[in-house]
């Protein structure tokens, strides 16, 4: 296994999706499987010694529960955290996104979608689309706290062209679509978006998008005229 392979560790009850994934995970040439747990308690005590790039996190577990370990991890500075879950719109997701996740994937998700998702997290891409995120904060929004002084205050540091390549992220559009909407290139968009997660303070665009809600920046259920 070669040393710039990605390092997983495996967060999950059920032996036999562990072994499931392992399976999968070892056959690729840049994934390396380091570790497996059965419960958010033994994940922490995992990456006490095992270094880890990605964590793939069960949500619904014994002792502790994947939103309970993901906070704690995040808040450690350790790796970061894709949300396994069986529902598509799942509270107890959107719950761990909050919590500092870097997105969620489906249970039932295919190989390629998996391998992917965990290459795009170690790159510092989403690990869900914008749109997906986009229709679970529509659906659990009400949960949202008001926003508080700090959070308005930083979303002024923004430029006029930040803050609405921000809205746009939050509508769900890709980076292609957004730069097609503003007549500029995608390496311009990403530079844009290198400079919100920098000023906002944020790991990534999932918590861009949370970010924009949070802020009322984009309302829940707020459509865009020109999609």
């Amino acid at each position: 296994m070669s040393d710039t392979a990605i390092r997983v560790v495996l967060v999950d009850d059920q032996e036999l999706v562990r072994a499931g994934f392992t399976m999968v995970l070892d056959a690729q040439p840049d994934i390396e499987v380091v570790g497996e747990a059965a419960d958010g308690v033994q994940a922490l005590d995992l990456l006490r010694t095992t270094r880890a790039d990605v964590v793939l996190m069960d949500v619904r577990m014994p002792r502790m529960d994947g939103i309970e370990a993901t906070r704690r991890i995040v808040a450690g500075g350790g790796p970061k955290v894709i949300i396994l879950t069986t529902f598509d719109l799942d509270e107890y997701a959107f719950a761990a996104i909050k919590a500092g996740a870097g997105g969620f994937l489906l249970k039932d998700a295919g190989p390629p979608q998996l391998i992917e998702a965990i290459r795009s997290v170690r790159s510092g891409d989403a690990v869900v689309a914008p749109s997906t995120t986009k229709r679970l904060l529509d659906r659990f929004a009400v949960h949202l706290p008001d926003a508080e002084e700090k959070a308005v205050g930083a979303l002024e540091t923004l430029t006029d062209r930040e803050g609405e390549v921000l809205g746009l992220v939050a509508r769900g559009l890709s980076n292609a679509e957004i730069a097609g909407r503003l007549f500029v290139s995608e390496a311009t968009v990403k530079t844009h978006m290198g400079r919100i997660l920098m000023k906002l303070g944020l790991r990534d665009r999932v918590q861009a998008v949370v970010f924009a809600y949070e802020t009322g920046l984009v309302k829940s259920g707020q459509k865009d005229s020109n999609l």
